[in-house]
């Protein structure tokens, strides 16, 4: 099947970037928030986005209002009804999900792919919440979605061929760069990246080197743009032990347990960019 229209189930960091993508590269996207306020909130960051593209050179002015007029935002899930494809981005709580997805298999076309944007949680497990397992789809897309290429499109057991490749050919027509996995927990990316990050801090946790010579090793000895404990900041160091949790838990290997260091700043509200103190200060430009 061919996707033509898009629905959107959130329009937090993750969602509003996904339907601005959607939106952008031509394909009428729905966007839907369960209140007013949040929804004004998600839909200004894309005017913003696209606003500074056009200041930049980088966007014409045409542009953004041909991707302003693909999107509409909704307070209401029957709006998704006829989308061909339905990704949410909401909280990273199974049981949240579980309620959403039957709301949708009960609102949406029987023929409809369900996706989820989830960085963690199976995607198997949420198939089980709807009449057609078999439409059931992982996309998991990087923040920010406008500027990062990559999306692992994950497929369960169940999946069928079809469902993948349509949902892969949509990827690519938003200019996306699509690694296929199955589904494992981390998928691709978190299951490399959380070892490496989690080895950081217990590196720095040791005393073994600072944050500056921890961050310049990986950056000038290995190339990385940036050292684990500045990413680690960025992506959130809740999230960081929200995710090496999960991981812990499925795989029972040292490599995934959350350092005390990490444990432990996260109890005292040190969230890294997000909270403005991590392992650096983001009171200051560049932090510090």
């Amino acid at each position: 099947m061919a996707i033509k229209k898009v629905g959107i189930v959130g329009a937090g960091l993750m969602g509003s970037g996904i339907a601005q993508v959607s939106a952008q590269a031509g394909f009428e996207t729905v966007v839907r928030e369960i209140s007013s306020e949040l929804l004004t909130k998600g839909m200004g960051s894309v005017q913003k986005f696209l606003k500074g593209g056009v200041e930049k050179g980088k966007l014409a002015q045409a542009d953004m209002d041909k991707t302003l007029a693909n999107l509409k935002a909704t307070t209401r899930l029957e709006d998704l009804s006829e989308c061909d494809l339905v990704i949410e981005a909401v909280t990273e709580d199974i049981a949240i999900k579980k309620e959403l997805f039957g709301m949708l298999d009960r609102t949406c076309r029987p023929d409809a792919i369900f996706a989820t944007n989830t960085s963690s949680l199976s995607v198997t497990e949420m198939s089980t919440f709807v009449k057609s397992p078999e439409r059931m789809i992982g996309l998991h897309f990087f923040n920010p979605v406008p500027l990062m290429k990559l999306v692992e499109v994950v497929r369960t057991v169940r999946t069928d061929p079809g469902v993948l490749a349509a949902a892969t050919a949509w990827c690519i027509a938003i200019g996306k760069t699509v690694v296929s996995c199955g589904d494992s927990t981390g998928f691709v990316v978190n299951r490399l990246l959380v070892p490496y990050m989690l080895d950081a801090i217990r590196v720095h946790e040791q005393g073994l080197a600072s944050r500056d010579d921890i961050d310049n090793a990986m950056k000038l000895g290995c190339g990385y743009p940036m050292g684990p404990l500045l990413l680690t900041d960025y992506v959130g160091l809740d999230t960081t032990y929200y995710i090496s949790e999960i991981m812990f838990n499925e795989f029972k290997e040292p490599r995934f347990a959350a350092p005390s260091l990490l444990k432990r700043m996260v109890l005292a509200g040190m969230n890294g960019r997000k909270s403005g103190k991590g392992f650096y200060d983001w009171s200051t430009n560049p932090p510090s």
